[in-house]
């Protein structure tokens, strides 16, 4: 059976005078201008941001001047004056996020409650509990009550 050979996709080409926002090469972004990871690792959200005021070119593109960058690897910058503080959750978040991983991490039969989820949909207890083994004293919280109740981080 012969080989299909795979369509090369086209590259629409647009001048770079042509595109909607301006690009800015990597390194080269002025200031005032951040992506979105950019202003998470500052605490910020993008707040009052209506969508992004430049692109980021990908590193592909910057050898090219003259094109526009319309590749899925380009990144959208944000003003960071309009950029809003984190929000913070409150204690009563906290609690049932934690109640709810408490309900997907804790063991049924065994009453233990593991650092990472448990299949409880598929097999419905822990793995040491449904092979008969043991489980390793660093992959639960050990504590001195019997339930685990909550591990609050504030």
């Amino acid at each position: 059976m012969p080989r299909s050979r795979r369509k090369r996709r086209e590259v629409a080409r647009v001048p770079r005078s042509d595109a909607l926002l301006p690009e800015h090469d990597r390194g080269a972004v002025p200031a005032g201008l951040a992506t979105r990871r950019a202003l998470r690792e500052m605490g910020l959200s993008p707040g009052d941001n209506r969508g992004p005021v430049a692109i980021l070119r990908c590193r592909l593109c910057a050898t090219r001047p003259n094109w526009s960058c319309r590749h899925p690897t380009r990144g959208f910058l944000l003003r960071v004056d309009l950029a809003k503080p984190k929000r913070v959750p409150t204690l009563a978040q906290e609690l049932a996020l934690d109640r709810a991983m408490a309900a997907r991490s804790t063991c049924s039969r065994c009453s233990r409650r593991y650092y990472y989820c448990l299949p409880l949909r598929t097999v419905g207890c822990c793995d040491p509990c449904a092979q008969g083994y043991e489980p390793t004293p660093g992959t639960y919280v050990t504590t001195t009550a019997t339930p685990v109740t909550h591990r609050l981080a504030a």
